[in-house]
């Protein structure tokens, strides 16, 4: 079985269907069975970095709200976050553009580290407000999952991966995604946004059931 999941570390919603994911495949009967592979996707490509400005109020800026507003709307993601282990720090969180670090992802892909990359950028983002724009933070991180430092800044000096992450949006667009995560199981099944585990669950179950 093969399950392809279009994501953004940057989207809150992504870290959290992740983990709902996760909890579904840890009881589904055929998991050892199951091949994962992560796509890139930007919620939006033109993001221009922004190191002095907090997300409370990019997302009042962008929203025509307040910043109180934006406070609260970001408080209701951290509770959400916290139901599934996950600590999320807006408070810390680095407005930058995704692109070069899902160039990063791709290359892990490359050596079967696809998850961990995935994995180590959501927790640099959301909870330790890492700015995944710097080329020398991602080389740092990409060491950490066992990616040579020196060649991760290399790719990311020069246009490497580039036309991967673009072939990923333009698919998931052809696909008919309308945001992410977007999980699709054989070509046959698709679940859109964090749903809940009993979602994912039954999504996993009826694709292996037809392939039975």
């Amino acid at each position: 079985m093969k399950i392809e999941i279009w994501s953004d570390i940057m989207c809150p919603f992504c870290y959290i269907g992740k983990r709902r994911f996760e909890e579904a495949l840890k009881v589904f009967p055929k998991r050892n069975e199951v091949e994962i592979q992560w796509k890139s996707f930007q919620l939006d490509p033109g993001l221009a970095s922004q190191p002095g400005k907090d997300v409370y109020t990019y997302l009042a800026e962008i929203k025509g709200q307040t910043r109180e507003w934006s406070i609260k709307m970001h408080e209701g993601v951290v509770q959400t976050a916290k139901e599934v282990g996950l600590d999320y720090r807006f408070d810390r969180a680095v407005i930058a553009n995704s692109f070069d670090a899902h160039r990063l992802i791709q290359m892990a892909k490359k050596h079967n580290l696809g998850d961990a990359a995935e994995e180590r950028l959501f927790h640099a983002y959301f909870t330790e407000g890492k700015d995944v724009a710097n080329l020398q933070t991602l080389a740092e991180l990409g060491a950490e999952i066992g990616l040579d430092s020196a060649q991760v800044s290399a790719m990311l000096e020069s246009d490497e991966f580039r036309d991967e992450v673009l072939a990923d949006v333009d698919e998931a667009r052809q696909l008919g995604a309308r945001g992410v995560p977007f999980f699709v199981i054989d070509r046959k099944y698709a679940v859109y946004g964090a749903q809940h585990t009993a979602t994912f669950l039954q999504a996993l179950e009826a694709s292996a059931a037809e392939s039975a």
